[in-house]
């Protein structure tokens, strides 16, 4: 009985051993310029990553607070009016909380737009405020979910797709506060 031991042969230089022979192997540094492309929009998004989302989430609260200057322009407004009037036991009236409302959703558009000096208080005054937007789903459960379900309404729905903001925003708080130098995880 003889036993015999086979070698491992690697394939000659240049080849793939998992495709076919007769197929043509593209290398790296052949890519056509059309490829480079998406790598330097990622790069240029990169860089300007914390100022485009910024802008972006200012653009909105601008959006939104200025639709609350004119009457029944916002979809929210009621809503906004019911849980403020909640909020200060109905002592302020409805026309004075949703000018409230508007100037500080304004105001804290602005600030995320503007950065530089402005950028600190409309942090703090969006998380303020975020905190009383989510007051919502406990002060007016009628409206937040659907009966005898845990889903959410469509005003529920409205509500609670705004920890979208607050994560972009707990991002743009992070690197402000932490000095803004740069400094970023990036999973590597």
């Amino acid at each position: 009985m003889s036993s015999h031991t086979v070698e491992p042969s690697l394939p000659p230089a240049g080849e793939n051993p998992e495709s076919p022979p007769n197929e043509p192997q593209l290398e790296v540094a052949a890519r056509p310029p059309a490829s480079r492309f998406p790598r330097r929009i990622a790069e240029l998004v990169d860089t300007h990553a914390l100022t485009l989302l910024r802008a972006t989430v200012g653009i909105v609260f601008v959006g939104f607070g200025v639709l609350k200057l004119f009457p029944s322009a916002s979809p929210a407004e009621q809503l906004a009016v019911d849980t403020a009037t909640k909020m200060t036991l109905g002592l302020v009236p409805e026309t004075v909380l949703l000018l409230s409302l508007a100037a500080l959703e304004t105001a804290i558009g602005i600030g995320l737009i503007a950065g530089r000096r402005l950028l600190r208080p409309a942090l703090v005054a969006f998380f303020l405020h975020m905190g009383g937007v989510f007051s919502t789903l406990f002060l007016l459960p009628d409206a937040m979910w659907q009966p005898h379900s845990p889903a959410p309404t469509m005003e529920g729905q409205y509500v609670v797709k705004n920890v979208v903001l607050v994560a972009v925003c707990l991002v743009v708080a992070a690197h402000e506060w932490s000095g803004g130098d740069g400094r970023r995880s990036r999973g590597r």
